[in-house]
């Protein structure tokens, strides 16, 4: 028996994570996960509200470290700058939990629910990660864009790491916002159209 609710939790994610990869997640029931992890369903009950979020746990937190290291960005940065240096800190939670991080997203990917379920986080973490570009003063439209263009290329980045473990994350961060760097100084100038 876990002898702290933290043990607890943990225990649960692990053992929810094992059978997801051995049975599927529409297979494996709370009860399963419960028993695994030493415990009875009602603890289940007690961390995560479904099966679903075991494997979303920690989105509060990823959501205030993002919008604080925004916050706390050097003033002389432009946007996407910001959102590199607050993706490299969240990063560190993800290199400190790799055993968990790469085996959970190939859960992910095979799991149509799990998909929908992150498409949905990702959507509330982009708009957070906007509105604390717009409290830097961002305009309202650019920072929506950098956002949703800056958590693109951190979600390739997090994908390239769990490819190749062989570089940090850092790394994969600093080579998906220099690629989008690059991709930005060789698109074709666009002229602006008239408003009607």
């Amino acid at each position: 028996m876990p002898r702290s609710g933290a043990e607890a939790r943990r225990r649960l994610q692990q053992a929810a994570l094992e059978l997801y990869r051995e049975r599927g997640f529409d297979q494996t029931t709370t009860a399963e996960i419960a028993a695994r992890a030493g415990v009875n369903e009602r603890t289940f009950f007690r961390h995560f509200p479904d099966k679903r979020e075991v494997l979303f746990d920690g989105e509060a937190a990823l959501r205030t470290a993002l919008t604080q290291a925004v916050a706390e960005a050097p003033d002389d940065l432009q946007p996407l700058d910001m959102l590199l240096c607050a993706f490299r800190k969240a990063g560190r939670t993800l290199e400190d939990n790799r055993p968990f991080s790469a085996p959970r997203r190939e859960v992910i990917a095979r799991t149509p629910a799990l998909r929908e379920r992150e498409l949905t986080k990702a959507a509330s973490l982009t708009e957070a990660v906007a509105e604390a570009l717009r409290q830097r003063e961002v305009a309202d439209r650019l920072a929506g864009l950098a956002a949703r263009t800056g958590w693109a290329a951190f979600h390739q980045a997090v994908q390239a790491w769990i490819d190749d473990p062989s570089q940090s994350l850092d790394a994969h961060l600093s080579r998906a916002f220099d690629d989008l760097r690059a991709l930005f100084a060789t698109a074709p100038p666009t002229t602006e159209r008239p408003e009607s």
